[in-house]
């Protein structure tokens, strides 16, 4: 008796597939086809996929602009130097530079209850490179 390979799948969107499961091992086929049975079809995934693209570029570009808005206000409480470089990296730059320096003292400042080093104190461990991009 032969191993079935392909299998006809009616998935969640309600159409039906063949689809070829002879790289499965023979013994999880069946389970592979009921769970290919509980998604969508790769078509209708892909349209799905594609039409919510423009609320993840939204997304994307409302957190990229709540990100630009902490590094900056972050830099003025800290005096930290201008950024030179490139127009299109400074923000890169300025975003990169915050969570760099941020991100270990977010440790600090949930492990201890005194208060954040001043920028003094960070700048004895840290050197500030304010040129980004290409030397």
């Amino acid at each position: 008796m032969a191993v079935r390979t392909q299998w006809t799948v009616e998935h969640a969107c309600s159409h039906r597939v063949d689809h070829d499961l002879s790289n499965r091992p023979a013994d999880k086929r069946a389970g592979f086809a009921r769970w290919l049975a509980s998604k969508d079809c790769s078509d209708c995934w892909k349209a799905a996929r594609d039409a919510d693209s423009e609320s993840k570029e939204e997304w994307l570009a409302a957190k990229r602009a709540a990100e630009q808005e902490a590094a900056v206000a972050w830099a003025k409480q800290f005096d930290m130097p201008q950024l030179e470089g490139p127009e299109k990296a400074l923000d890169w730059g300025e975003r990169s530079r915050h969570q760099l320096m941020t991100g270990p003292l977010t440790g600090l400042r949930a492990d201890t209850p005194r208060q954040l080093p001043g920028r003094s104190v960070v700048s004895r461990y840290i050197s500030f490179h304010p040129r980004i991009g290409r030397p």
